[in-house]
């Protein structure tokens, strides 16, 4: 089943500007899983807050034009006349992988809760948040609503995506409680574990010395995430170049990705989040889950720029993966 104006998916959270060493880019978790779910045939629904500014005029008209050839809604695009529009400086290691400083504060930290936002929850098939939008308590307060105003149907994903010190116990905790899908990396979990005075996940994937131990590691780590939230019906956990681990109540699914020249890794993500949605939706067992995630991720770390346009072909692909 794909989303529609009737029955939409909700990203609210980061809209901000990327200020890499080769210029800025249009980015944040949030925009970046809204774009690439458009991308994929989603009706997806930004919700955000730009500064009136120059940097925010241009993101709107970029996003604007995307919007024309997808189904990315941005009636859900705030403006605010006193923040303005978010940047982050992005510095790249030797393996592409980013590091950032996030300015604050900035337009999307002033997210308003508009009447219009608890009516278009109460439809929505899907509900995407993260943890970094709710440092502010204006936008954490409006993204708390719209969550409990989702539902019984609605799925709520949450990409936990830990960007500290902006990512506090409380939050973390509300984060995980309000998951039906709940993704993590394999480099947030130590400090996941931490947080929640968890030993298992503490340790996460440090012991891994093999592919098997790797699997048996992402599995105890999973396996504890889903107790701590039994309202969750599936945990993701990305292992970067080794594909990622998906465990659900019934069982779990290790994929070991896919081999990719990698350009850079930001947005990367992303597009797995983006990919383990749409295939969820439809249905999709964790083998195919994991497939059109892993495949949607490898394909964005090997392109420049974080919402790629995805190939026809590569979209024939996906779908067929999706029907596994």
């Amino acid at each position: 089943m794909l989303t529609s104006p009737s029955s939409p998916q909700i990203a609210i959270g980061e809209l901000l500007w990327d200020m890499l060493p080769s210029g800025p880019r249009l980015g944040g978790a949030t925009t970046n899983f809204a774009v690439l779910s458009a991308r994929l045939g989603e009706y997806s629904s930004l919700i955000s807050c730009l500064g009136d500014d120059g940097l925010g005029r241009e993101a709107m008209g970029r996003l604007a034009a995307l919007a024309q050839d997808t189904s990315l809604s941005l009636s859900g695009v705030q403006t605010s006349a006193s923040l303005p529009t978010g940047t982050v400086s992005v510095t790249l290691d030797e393996e592409g992988r980013p590091k950032y400083v996030i300015n604050s504060p900035v337009a999307w930290d002033a997210i308003s809760l508009v009447p219009r936002l608890i009516g278009l929850a109460g439809t929505a098939a899907v509900i995407y948040f993260g943890t970094l939008a709710q440092r502010d308590e204006v936008s954490r307060a409006s993204m708390r609503a719209v969550v409990g105003a989702a539902g019984t149907e609605c799925t709520r994903m949450c990409d936990l995506n830990l960007r500290i010190p902006f990512c506090t116990e409380e939050v973390l905790r509300w984060s995980i409680a309000h998951a039906d899908v709940l993704k993590v990396s394999d480099e947030e979990l130590s400090e996941v574990g931490q947080m929640l005075g968890n030993a298992v996940i503490s340790r996460g994937l440090r012991a891994a010395v093999d592919s098997e131990t790797l699997s048996e590691a992402a599995i105890g780590c999973a396996s504890e995430l889903l107790m701590l939230a039994p309202q969750c019906k599936l945990v993701a956990i990305t292992l970067g170049p080794y594909g990622s681990l998906l465990m659900d109540r019934r069982g779990s699914f290790r994929h070991r990705g896919y081999v990719v020249k990698v350009v850079d890794t930001i947005g990367a993500g992303d597009a797995f989040t983006a990919g383990l949605v749409h295939a969820y939706l439809q249905g999709a067992t964790l083998e195919g889950i994991s497939a059109v995630a892993n495949r949607c991720g490898s394909f964005v770390a090997s392109q420049s720029g974080a919402t790629p346009k995805i190939p026809e072909e590569l979209r024939g692909e996906i779908e067929e993966m999706v029907g596994r």
